[in-house]
């Protein structure tokens, strides 16, 4: 992961916190997926996809999430609630974005809860 991202990951954990989640994991692996955030709030489980530029940002962050890379959020999430075992059996699950655009002196976060709904294949 490079700098922006690293800043953006810590930004958006920072921000999460100060809005009532517990961060539970970050950059979790299952096998050739990766979840950037995983936190639970009062209304469930989050898998949060972060997309992170420096400014000046030349398109919303939020595209890069395209339906491929979807599928591989659920496909991570699948696994990473299946590790868990019944831990998360009654647990509402959640796919969230969040975009931070880092400037120079000020970093502008964008929350997108319940971003997508999953597609299973």
């Amino acid at each position: 992961m490079d700098a922006t991202g690293k800043k953006g990951e810590d930004a958006a954990c920072v921000w999460l916190v100060s809005h009532g989640h517990t961060v539970l994991e970050r950059n979790w692996r299952g096998g050739r997926c990766e979840i950037d955030i995983i936190t639970a709030d009062g209304s469930g489980l989050h898998f949060v996809e972060v997309k992170a530029r420096k400014a000046p940002a030349a398109a919303d962050p939020l595209v890069n999430v395209t339906a491929s890379k979807q599928k591989h959020l659920v496909k991570a999430a699948l696994q990473y609630l299946h590790s868990g075992g019944r831990r998360f059996a009654d647990a509402e699950v959640y796919f969230d974005i969040i975009t931070v655009i880092i400037g120079s002196e000020t970093t502008y976060i964008q929350y997108y809860p319940q971003a997508f709904i999953p597609i299973y294949d």
